[in-house]
């Protein structure tokens, strides 16, 4: 039971939530933004294009650094560093999908692009803080259920955007679903 207890502790709780977050922008923009192009009639081969958006989550250890050294001015004080950031990054996520449900893709497939990008970009950013605030929010003994209530947060995260977007797609339109 006390091993089982630590998942219910409200950083536990918090973790979950954070995964869930951090996974959702991912997905949306791979496989529910893929199903969207592909019901527009777009080529398979501008479908595979956009699949390099998701290249950015494998490069952020390039500016993971930056993330952990660059305070945001005032919310930083306001909030903490980590904290912050991820505010920060969770409204460019919000913007940028904002922006694609607003979107044709067979009239504005440019714009699509830029604001996927924007979402890529906030949401690997995102995942730095996250594990960064993850890994300072709890001493090594809980550690690993943390690591582990995150990895729940995210799969929950790809069931969700995997099944949710397209549910709603098919009765009131992909914008609405975006």
């Amino acid at each position: 039971r006390s091993a089982l207890a630590v998942f219910v502790e409200r950083r536990a709780l918090v973790i979950l939530a954070l995964g869930f977050s951090a996974g959702l922008p991912y997905f949306l923009i791979f496989d529910t933004l893929s199903a969207w192009l592909r019901s527009s009639g777009l080529s398979l081969e501008v479908i595979g294009f956009f699949s390099l958006v998701t290249l950015v989550t494998s490069f952020k250890f390039l500016w993971a650094p930056l993330v952990d050294r660059v305070q945001i001015p005032v919310l930083t004080q306001w909030f903490g560093h980590r904290r912050s950031w991820v505010l920060v990054c969770q409204g460019m996520v919000m913007l940028g999908l904002w922006m694609i449900s607003g979107s044709d893709p067979s009239h504005s497939l440019g714009r699509i692009a830029v604001f996927a990008v924007l979402v890529g970009l906030s949401s690997a950013t995102q995942d730095i803080a996250i594990d960064a605030w993850r890994i300072e929010a709890a001493d090594v003994s809980r550690q690993g259920a943390l690591a582990a209530t995150y990895s729940w947060g995210y799969r929950i995260a790809i069931m969700v955007a995997g099944a949710v977007p397209l549910l709603l797609a098919s009765s009131y339109g992909w914008n609405f679903s975006y």
